[in-house]
């Protein structure tokens, strides 16, 4: 058995880094989970589907084409002698190169939100396993692989990618969307608004707290070094200066977000919108990472505060003056959040830590002009033969049908209850009927659904067709909100029922919709009976009652 004293320390210092450097690397790749479900929360039911596989598509395409070209080109633009040594490198060089992954794959799916529904998805992947080959290794390229933004005065600090991977996402995404143009009925022909609500804010809530779960791994695991060898001896390297004021900072900068996206959703609005929270938690997170780790904890609270802040004022100004469609507010989460914290890190910097104004403003500006014009190029070009957008019946009917040919959300009612469906055993009603066929509708509660459908059941007519709907009756309308503007709802969500009976009495199976439907509230619908002239059942051709 080895005693303490026998142990190789650099064997040792390298086990435990690997091993800090893989458990951080699966973190932040966890966050793809909360940029898919952050994403599919704010798109429209019918386009859930086609959100989630870009994420996906994202993920397993971008990362084959980091290794195999994006990694190595990240090497030559930084000035590396053996650029591709990586693939065969070993060990310690994949771990390497896979937590450099994680990362870039980071900064291309940030882009599917900003044109989501819209976007053909060849054109999406196109841009994906560009940005992953060339756009987004020039950026890393020009910084953290030791190019010319290093020797700009004490050069562009970038700790954990604020500006290199969020910064250059969100604006990569703005830059996308705006060649795209915005989603049908986004803008009235006299440049106003509409709202159109993503379908789930429960899902764009849970993908934010997975994201900030994540982003510790983004931020804290950025302290690679766990241990060093120092004459012999295992010691704490730069994990041991930073991870403590990392881990704060993080944390703080997160809180402020949301407490100034709330303020400032509160001021605009008079109501503390929650998206606005949400989005305001990422802000804060972005807007820190790139500072983090040689900022004071008063200047996460101020950088993170404003920019959760300024998500309402951007997202304002690029959808009413810009007139750019960005569906999951990119830009103002991720690109202006990561120019905020670039831009203000030194006004913020501990004592002794050598960052300037000017080299700051000049990576901003490199990495901003470089992502503006090369995603352009693409989303141009795409556009110009035709391959960038989907058709206008496509995007009308939703992307999961046109895109996957999948409904994303299928079933209705509780699949649980326990309903004969058509083609059970045959009922025969021992009290009669007119034999007179005749159609049954009813407009109704969606959450009633369940209960409906075993009351007819019980009734003896199980057989029944079911639509979403919406409609206008004697229920008011009302107000809703969709990141802090406010929008008119006078059409609400029903299903429609509709059961055609001859052996069963009409009235037997509006009574039982009733019962069971009736909640004492305005809106629980109406029930019609309208007779049917004919019938004919397709499988065996009987026609009239016994067709029904």
């Amino acid at each position: 058995m080895l005693t303490p004293l026998q142990i190789d320390p650099a064997a040792l210092a390298s086990g435990v880094n690997n091993v800090w450097v893989l458990t951080v690397t699966f973190l932040i790749f966890f966050m793809h989970a909360g940029f898919a479900m952050l994403e599919a929360g704010q798109v429209r039911s019918k386009n859930v589907a086609n959100q989630l596989t870009k994420n996906m598509l994202t993920w397993s395409v971008g990362v084959i084409i980091y290794f195999l070209v994006g990694a190595g080109v990240s090497s030559i633009v930084g000035g590396g002698a053996n650029p591709f040594g990586y693939i065969a490198g070993g060990s310690d060089a994949w771990i390497g190169w896979l937590f450099g992954a994680v990362f870039a794959m980071t900064a291309a799916t940030i882009v599917s939100g900003a044109v989501a529904g819209r976007a053909k998805l060849r054109a999406y992947v196109t841009y994906t396993i560009l940005l992953a080959a060339v756009i987004y290794p020039v950026v890393t390229g020009l910084t953290w692989a030791g190019g010319f933004l290093n020797d700009i005065g004490p050069g562009f600090q970038d700790f954990a990618g604020g500006m290199i991977v969020h910064g250059m996402g969100g604006i990569a995404g703005l830059t996308a969307a705006w060649v795209l143009g915005p989603r049908m009925d986004r803008y009235n022909e006299d440049g106003s608004v509409n709202i159109i609500p993503g379908h789930s804010l429960t899902f764009a809530v849970l993908g934010t707290l997975i994201l900030c779960f994540g982003w510790y791994g983004f931020n804290v695991g950025t302290a690679a070094s766990v241990f060093v060898v120092e004459e012999g001896s295992v010691a704490l390297g730069a994990f041991g200066d930073t991870v403590g004021r990392v881990a704060l900072t993080t944390t703080l900068g997160m809180a402020a977000g949301a407490i100034g996206a709330a303020t400032a959703a509160l001021a605009k609005t008079g109501k503390v919108d929650t998206l606005y929270v949400a989005n305001g938690m990422l802000a804060g997170l972005v807007g820190i990472t790139s500072n983090t780790n040689a900022i004071t904890w008063v200047g996460a609270l101020v950088i993170g505060g404003l920019a959760g802040a300024q998500l309402p004022v951007v997202f304002e100004f690029i959808e009413k003056r810009l007139k750019i469609d960005d569906v999951c507010a990119v830009f103002p989460v991720h690109g202006s959040a990561g120019v905020l914290g670039a831009l203000l890190f030194p006004l913020f910097a501990i004592p002794g830590y050598s960052v300037s104004f000017v080299g700051q403003i000049a990576g901003v500006a490199v990495i901003g002009g470089w992502t503006i014009v090369a995603t352009a190029l693409v989303f141009g070009a795409l556009k110009l033969i035709g391959q960038a957008r989907v058709s206008p019946e496509h995007e009308r009917e939703g992307l999961d049908v046109a895109e996957h040919g999948v409904n994303t959300y299928p079933e209705f009612g509780d699949p649980g209850a326990d309903v004969m469906a058509d083609g059970g055993n045959e009922i025969i009603r021992t009290d009669g009927g007119d034999r007179e066929i005749k159609m049954v509708v009813a407009m109704l509660r969606p959450e009633k659904l369940g209960d409906v459908k075993q009351a007819i059941a019980e009734v003896g007519a199980p057989s029944i067709t079911v639509t979403n709907v919406s409609g206008r009756g004697s229920q008011p309308a009302k107000k809703g909100q969709w990141r802090g503007e406010e929008y008119t709802v006078d059409l609400h969500q029903k299903v429609k029922i509709e059961c055609v009976v001859a052996d069963v009495p009409a009235m037997d199976v509006a009574e039982a919709i009733r019962d069971s439907a009736n909640t004492g509230e305005p809106g629980d619908g109406k029930i019609f009976i309208m007779p049917v002239d004919e019938a004919v059942q397709v499988r065996t051709g009987k026609t009239g009652p016994d067709a029904v």
